[in-house]
């Protein structure tokens, strides 16, 4: 018999910030408690460093804080990924549901129980959890608030954009227990607010509307991207719109007519409880433009207006919702912020969900910018900056850039070049992804865009908004006609007997890099911006190219490159094996099996797995799922394992056995009892081309403990 504690995985959550006074204070408690704490990199907005502080916010200021959890076995996730986006892969279009995804991937109940006990120990209230456990939202005041998170709350005024806004003076920090879970905080600052991409010819005065249409018209666009011969129209399909303000239905409805659309009515989904709709502020135009132009790409897809505060902690819960939702299968998002002045954590917290999109099979297409490859020019950090536009620049989404489109008389294509303001550069937060590759692509970092289209503004497109017509560009209206191409496709993917269209961008460079590539995008190699010019193939100007929509079509139903049979590159795939991260993450657990008490010693390090050892009836289990390469000739689990007994004899009374897929690998029982470590193999070849629940489980009887010490577990294939 021993004792137990329990090492678990933390999930944290976020809620919308209110507004406070930027009065002087000094009655704020900023003192954490005396138990070793962590700092948690990231989580100071750039902004302060440019900004003047002007005194303390008011202790009693109420404060809204979103905490953002750990995804678990991220090594997982990330093959994942890439496999189910791979033509040929065994889980190639075989996404998963929010529940699945939560259930491998997601933080654990004890995980956002862990956070939930710990703040409100410090006073805070918590009003909700997202349904995927990536986040934990709660109130509480100021002070309350420095105290959870070691904090000091400051007024600042921004002089670049002459705003006053507060923020935490340092890095915010956590007890050292929590660490292991919690990936961020957002909400200590009211600084971020995300700016729409949308830009009028400079020879027109903004709102100023005229009688009748004048800009690119459905008609010409879907004929100069040969969108309307797809042979799709988005019947059956959803597109949820990301938005920081609201519409008016009349405006889409005139809009409709003018153009002879129909289509399901468009709908509005609040977040944190926004609905601008009623009265729409200066993003009115916005919204707007991206229904508007998915409605002329393809007018029968189902539309959902997912509307939030346009706060870091609006955002992040905004992504967590469309992707529990599930209801749509490609997000337009035509908002943004320079990635310099937006704080790394909150990023990260989106960006955690755009993974949890990608597994689902979402499609996700966002805006680049409309300063060109300075993308700070209005804000912060100003325009000497070399910058990309978030979330444009997340691996886990298509960032669309911007050109000037001609069309025929006979509404065809006839030349492109680059708009000089397009969004494009070289992301600081965020490698590479593998997919990244081909003629024009380099470095180690994230390069912005990956596809364009139409959207500067003197070839911009006709828009029915604020009651009147209006010619409106930006790469505002690329990420939509993508999103409606998108929808299309899937249309014609589900008629096909296909996948989705899910991550585009590993499949749309797939495609690029193959001998199809003049054939299916036009391939821009006129015009720049600032500091990146265009060129035959990739350029971070205009990415690929825009779409040929029919051609391109056929090529991603024809699934692109099989890997070559018999393909396995030789890895270790099992995470957190030794279990010295001090958590159980990556692996699912029963209460208290990760340990590092001195009553059994680990095989290395001091960290181990120890099942059973109660002398009563009782069972723990251990799991972790991961995916073993199709082609793979050898795939070894191996793992110490000690058993320690108090039984005698040779009858099995107390048993540990290992499951693949719920099938018994092998068992081993008290009678299997020594003094050290045994290294133990099973063999897994079998599975090869599977994802694998690799689980042990430990029964008990009801007296008499037997142990069973597990540490060093790995499974190697090749």
């Amino acid at each position: 018999m021993r004792p137990r504690s329990l090492a678990l995985a933390a999930a944290i959550a976020v809620l919308p910030l209110t507004a406070v006074s930027l009065g002087v204070s000094a009655a704020q408690a900023a003192t954490p408690n005396a138990t070793p704490r962590v700092a948690l990199p990231n989580t100071v907005n750039p902004a302060v460093a440019h900004s003047e502080k002007k005194g303390d916010v008011p202790a009693e200021q109420q404060i809204s804080v979103s905490v953002s959890l750990k995804l678990r076995d991220t090594d997982a996730l990330d093959r994942f990924l890439t496999a189910v986006t791979t033509p040929g892969a065994p889980e190639y279009g075989r996404y998963l549901t929010p529940e699945q995804f939560t259930a491998r991937f997601g933080p654990t109940q004890a995980a956002v129980d862990q956070v939930r006990t710990y703040l409100a120990q410090q006073g805070l209230t918590v009003t909700d959890v997202s349904a995927n456990r990536q986040v934990v939202n709660a109130h509480g005041t100021t002070a309350q608030v420095s105290q959870a998170f070691g904090t000091h709350e400051s007024a600042y005024v921004d002089p670049q954009l002459q705003r006053a806004f507060f923020a935490n003076d340092a890095a915010a920090s956590i007890p050292s227990d929590l660490a292991a879970v919690v990936q961020g905080v957002s909400g200590l600052d009211n600084h971020a607010v995300r700016k729409n991409r949308l830009a009028t010819p400079n020879a027109i005065t903004p709102n100023a509307a005229t009688a009748g249409p004048t800009g690119t018209n459905p008609v010409q666009y879907n004929g100069a991207y040969r969108l309307d011969k797809t042979g799709a129209d988005g019947t059956g399909v959803t597109v949820a719109l990301w938005e920081f303000d609201g519409y008016k239905a009349s405006n889409l409805t005139t809009y409709d007519s003018q153009f002879g659309l129909t289509g399901p009515a468009v709908s509005t989904v609040a977040v944190d409880g926004a609905n601008y709709d009623a009265k729409p502020g200066q993003g009115q135009g916005e919204v707007e433009l991206d229904s508007e132009i998915v409605r002329g790409v393809a007018p029968k897809a189902t539309q959902l207006v997912y509307e939030a505060p346009n706060s870091d902690q609006g955002e992040i819960d905004m992504a967590n919702k469309i992707v529990t939702d599930n209801r749509a299968s490609v997000i337009s998002i035509s908002w943004g912020s320079c990635e310099p002045d937006t704080t790394a954590a909150s990023m990260t917290a989106v960006d955690n969900a755009f993974k949890q999109a990608a597994a689902q099979g979402i499609s996700i297409f966002s805006a680049s910018g409309d300063d060109g490859s300075r993308d700070c020019t209005r804000s912060t950090s100003g325009s000497t900056v070399k910058a990309v536009d978030f979330p444009a620049s997340s691996p886990h989404q298509t960032g669309v850039g911007g050109t000037n489109l001609k069309v025929t008389s006979g509404n065809a294509y006839s030349s492109e070049s680059a708009w000089s303001t397009a969004g494009g550069g070289v992301s600081t937060v965020f490698a590479k992804p593998s997919w990244q590759t081909g003629t024009g692509v380099s470095g180690t970092m994230r390069t912005v865009p990956d596809v364009s289209s139409n959207a500067d503004p003197a070839s911009g497109f006709s828009i029915y908004t604020v009651g009147g017509w209006q010619v409106y560009g930006g790469t505002s209206a690329a990420a939509p006609l993508w999103s409606g191409y998108a929808a299309q496709f899937n249309q014609k993917a589900k008629a096909a007997g296909q996948p989705v269209l899910g991550e585009a961008s590993p499949r749309l460079y797939s495609v690029a890099n193959g001998s199809g590539y003049g054939s299916t995008f036009h391939d821009v190699t006129t015009g720049a911006n600032q500091d990146f010019s265009t060129k035959a193939g990739y350029d971070q100007v205009t990415g690929w190219g825009s779409p040929v929509a029919d051609a391109l079509t056929t090529a991603l139903l024809g699934g692109g490159t099989t890997p070559p049979s018999g393909g396995c590159t030789a890895a270790q795939l099992v995470s957190n094996g030794g279990f010295e991260s001090g958590t159980a993450t990556p692996w699912t657990t029963s209460s208290g099996v990760v340990d590092n008490s001195a009553s059994q010693a680990a095989h290395s390090g001091s960290w181990k797995a120890w099942l059973n050892g109660y002398g009563s009836a009782h069972t723990d289990t251990l799991s972790q799922t991961v995916s073993i390469p199709a082609g793979c000739a050898s795939a070894k689990l191996t793992f110490w394992l000690h058993v320690d007994t108090a039984e005698t004899g040779t009858s099995a009374y107390d048993k540990l056995t290992v499951q693949a897929n719920g099938t018994t690998l092998a068992t081993y029982s008290n009678a299997n009892a020594a003094a050290g470590y045994v290294q133990r193999t099973v063999d897994l070849t079998s599975f090869a081309g599977q994802t694998v629940t690799v689980k042990f489980t430990g029964t008990e009887d009801a007296s008499l403990q037997t142990s069973f010490v597990i540490d060093d577990v790995a499974l190697n294939v090749g």
